[in-house]
Formats: structure tokens, C-alpha cells, sequence
């Protein structure tokens, strides 16, 4: 079924033109294909499964090009050497507050412990939020999915939110947006700021990594105080 594959890139194509003429957060591309392309799924009654295995190519070349984010990174190396050591504190902690405020809020709301390893990972690159939720006992498609909603509305509402409470230095926005709302969140940075895109691009690729290597000791604890208190 290749009309999936061509849909999917008609509709984003589309959804990007719209987003150029309407300068609005709303009119997100990944939001507006999204809302497009769902109805018309239902419509067709095309599964989850087979809609992922037809647009497989897509969701491949996700890796890449966060690897395409580096370059505004390597025009900021002075910047960022010379403040590495707040930029991996405030990483490191925007991704262990990530998990744990995602999953309390899972576990307060009654959610069972696979659906708390879904939420888990939801503030880092769906490539890696999927390998990690798949390794706790998650569930794949909702990690994915919380991923793309996390994404979302950091792209939709983290500058109004930041502008709320007038925090104006670029790094700091970025870092802010990346940390939690990795490449959708940084796509946003990238259009507003080009500073504030190199810092969102290295908060998304620091916090996925520690989130891959805090999460396996992280979440057996927060089960075990779950279940035990």
C-alpha cells in the first residue's frame, strides 16, 4: 500500500505550505498531518500496524536527521564549551524530572505499570522512547504517541509559556524546549531563534541520552515505591 507512504508526505507537504502562509503555533505541520491523516485512517479502517509498516521509511530517517541538527551545534562550540558543565546539569536534571513527574502523574492517576513505562520516555526522540519503553515492559505505540503529544505542545505553547515569565536569553529557551519536547519542540526553536534551535538541538540529544542511561535504574525504583508504599 504505497498510496499510505505518498498520502502521508502529500498531507505534510501541505500542512508545511499552510504553516508558512498562517504564522501561527497552531498551524503546526505535525499537528495539522496528524488531524488530516487520522480521519482518513479511520475512514479506510487502515491499522496502526499496517499504517507503520507502509511509512516504515519515514520513521528510518527520523535518526538521520536529528544527526542533520549537529551543524547549528558546531557554530555555537565556543558558546557551549565554555558553559558544558551548567548545560549538563540542567540537562541531566530536565530529564530525570522528566521521568519521574511523568510517571507519578501515571501512577496517581490509577495507570497500570505498563502504561507508566509508556509515559516513561515521552520527553525524548520517538527512536529512542520506543527502545526504552519496549525494554521496561512498555507499550510501543503509546510511547510513540505520548512523544508526538509531549512534541506538540511544546511546540505550540513552550515560548508563550516562557515569554510568559519573560525568560528571554536564547540558550535558556532552547534548552528549555529541548529538554522536554526534543525534535518537534526543536524544529519551532530552529523558525522563532537560530540560537535558541542549537541549544534546543543539544538539550535533545543530551537528555536522550541520559534518559537511556538513567531510565533501566529509574523505573524498577519508582515501581518498587509504587508497589511497596
Amino acid at each position: 500500500m504505497l498510496w499510505m507512504l505518498a498520502l502521508t508526505l502529500l498531507v505534510f507537504f501541505l500542512a508545511k505550505k499552510l504553516a508558512q502562509l498562517v504564522k501561527t503555533p497552531l498551524c503546526n505541520p505535525l499537528l495539522v498531518s496528524v488531524l488530516i491523516l487520522i480521519p482518513i485512517m479511520l475512514l479506510t479502517k487502515v491499522t496502526y500496524s499496517q499504517y507503520a509498516a507502509n511509512v516504515k521509511i519515514l520513521n528510518d530517517l527520523l535518526s538521520y536527521s536529528v544527526v542533520a541538527l549537529a551543524y547549528p551545534l558546531y557554530e555555537l562550540l565556543p558558546q557551549i564549551k565554555e558553559r558544558w558543565r551548567s548545560i549538563m546539569f540542567i540537562t541531566a536534571i530536565a530529564s530525570i524530572s522528566a521521568m519521574i513527574t511523568g510517571v507519578c502523574i501515571a501512577f496517581w492517576l490509577g495507570a497500570s505499570p505498563e502504561i507508566a513505562a509508556s509515559i516513561l520516555p515521552k520527553s525524548v526522540t520517538t527512536p529512542i522512547a520506543v527502545t526504552i519503553s519496549a525494554a521496561e515492559s512498555g507499550i510501543p505505540s503509546i510511547a510513540a504517541f505520548c512523544v508526538i503529544f509531549v512534541g506538540i505542545s511544546g511546540a505550540l505553547f513552550g515560548h508563550l509559556i516562557l515569554n510568559l515569565f519573560k525568560v528571554k536569553l536564547p540558550a535558556a529557551r532552547g534548552l528549555a524546549i529541548g529538554a522536554v519536547s526534543h525534535a518537534v519542540g526543536t524544529a519551532r526553536c530552529i523558525e522563532v531563534d537560530y540560537q535558541e534551535g542549537a541549544y534546543s538541538t543539544l538539550a535533545l540529544v543530551l537528555c536522550g541520552i541520559f534518559t537511556s542511561i538513567t531510565a533501566p535504574f529509574l523505573f524498577p525504583i519508582m515501581l518498587f515505591i509504587y508497589q511497596y508504599f
